[in-house]
């Protein structure tokens, strides 16, 4: 289980870094969106390019982000049940899930979609658009996203299954940071003290 757990450890890692990374991908996306409405605007210039690799890296930052997402365990979730149980059935939910749900998924999408990658590449295929992008950059993103997907379904059901042996902590547990608001009373707070 050891062995396991530093997998785990490392898969969260590369989980980590791919997510803080995407996060600059948001900033991109909104700079060539403000430049595209300022050219067209300023000077009535405008590109299919500008709009569809916003497209191409609004799908970099969904997909790559996915793994991200289950990690933080911030995805979404309906605990009308799972809620009122113990930690150890939410964790036996957990893992029934990933086992039967999101890795065939993710196994089936990523294996599919690979040779609608490989034959966009080998077409060189080209956007219909007037101006447009090659395609197969875009294509290609859909298996990496669920392939870096499957690997963070699997640190995720390690983890589950080392809370279960009470190996690790709960990895469904997030630490307590005090809300935007709670801050903003806070500080509101300190303000007033010193006045």
């Amino acid at each position: 289980m050891n062995g396991l757990l530093k997998l785990s450890k490392l898969i969260d890692w590369l989980t980590e870094r791919i997510g803080k990374s995407i996060i600059w991908l948001v900033l991109i996306v909104t700079l060539i969106g403000a430049g595209n409405a300022v050219m067209r605007y300023t000077f009535n210039y405008s590109s299919n390019a500008f709009l569809e690799i916003q497209w191409y890296m609004f799908s970099a930052i969904f997909l790559f982000g996915a793994g991200y997402t289950l990690m933080r365990n911030e995805h979404v979730r309906i605990d009308l049940i799972a809620g009122r149980l113990s930690k150890r059935a939410q964790t036996w939910i957990d893992i029934f899930g990933i086992i039967v749900f999101l890795m065939p998924m993710a196994i089936a999408v990523m294996v599919m979609s690979w040779p609608i990658f490989l034959l966009a590449l080998q077409n060189n295929e080209q956007s219909s658009n007037a101006g447009g992008l090659v395609v197969w950059p875009v294509r290609l993103l859909v298996p990496i996203g669920f392939f870096l997907l499957v690997l963070q379904g699997i640190s995720e059901l390690i983890k589950r299954i080392g809370f279960l042996l009470g190996r690790c902590p709960d990895p469904t547990e997030k630490p307590r940071k005090p809300t935007p608001e709670e801050e903003l009373a806070l500080a509101i707070k300190a303000q007033k003290g010193e006045l």
